[in-house]
């Protein structure tokens, strides 16, 4: 199954800057997408498939970095990635309750209105958006 085939929902490359922790060493790595479902992020050190994290996306916009919670779903190796298909790890995010998906929900078809402009967004995800302040 290529990475493609594994993603759910609408994406859009929006690279950020993400940093999180395992075993006690920091990482600081960069989406290379984001949907409304999970991230790809693009690393030379990806964890392993079901590893659950914490990461800190850095958001313009945004006064603090959004803290998510997500579960590696599928890994790029160094050694298997090409340009097309560059070293990293698929993020699925998890959430600890229905208020967080809604608002990490808003704030990634934000990003997305930002990025592509609100009328491709809106296509994308099938209603209206607003782009973050």
């Amino acid at each position: 199954m290529s990475p493609t085939d594994r993603r759910g929902g609408g994406r859009t490359a929006i690279e950020l800057s993400v940093e999180y922790k395992r075993l006690n060493t920091f990482f600081a790595d960069y989406t290379r997408n984001i949907s409304k479902g999970g991230t790809f992020i693009r690393t030379d050190r990806p964890l392993d498939i079901g590893t659950e994290f914490v990461f800190a996306l850095t958001i313009r916009g945004l006064p603090e970095p959004l803290r998510l919670r997500g579960s590696v779903k599928w890994v790029v190796r160094p050694i298997d990635a090409s340009p097309a298909s560059p070293a990293g790890m698929g993020i699925e995010f998890m959430y600890a309750s229905e208020e967080e998906r809604r608002r990490t929900e808003t704030i990634v078809e934000q990003l997305m209105a930002n990025e592509l402009g609100e009328q491709l967004a809106g296509r994308l995800l099938g209603k209206k958006i607003e782009p973050l302040a």
